[in-house]
């Protein structure tokens, strides 16, 4: 019983502050996320490449070079979304939890930038190094990376 009420008051309580820039959250909560998110693959099979969010890097690879081990590597991977719908990231990780992205919550229109923000902790690393960031969104295909590499020297 109390799950229906507090499922009212979270959608009916919401009040319009007026702004154009809406979360990913807010859309969920209004029940129109469907109008953003679409999927690219067709009842009949065909898959639609062009009426999607598109993420374009400005680079893909971020070379840090040569750092000491325990150096925190810091980097934005800048991209504009140049397809044809808003884009939604749902989410963006590692393969550890040496390395920390933070992704746009917000949506992202057609010709408008991002940043996603990436910290890698290289403490407890030596020689070389690439971490990737898996990035899931609205786009075609579904998964993005970006990696951070360079080289890492062990202190002793």
């Amino acid at each position: 019983m109390l799950v229906p009420a507090a499922l009212a008051m979270a959608i009916f309580g919401c009040k319009n502050d007026g702004s154009t820039e809406k979360s990913v959250e807010s859309i969920q909560t209004e029940g129109k996320i469907s109008s953003i998110i679409r999927s690219p693959v067709n009842a009949d099979g065909t898959v639609d490449t062009i009426n999607v969010a598109k993420m374009d890097f400005e680079a893909p690879i971020f070379e840090f070079g040569e750092v000491d081990e325990g150096a925190v590597i810091k980097h934005e991977f800048k991209f504009t979304n140049t397809g044809k719908v808003p884009l939604v990231i749902q989410n963006a990780h590692s393969t550890c939890g040496c390395t920390i992205p933070d992704w746009p919550k917000d949506l992202v229109e057609p010709g408008k930038t991002g940043v996603i923000k990436v910290e890698f902790n290289t403490k407890g690393k030596s020689e070389f190094q690439e971490k990737p960031v898996i990035i899931t969104a609205n786009t075609y295909p579904s998964i993005s990376q970006v990696y951070v590499r360079g080289i890492v020297h062990k202190i002793d």
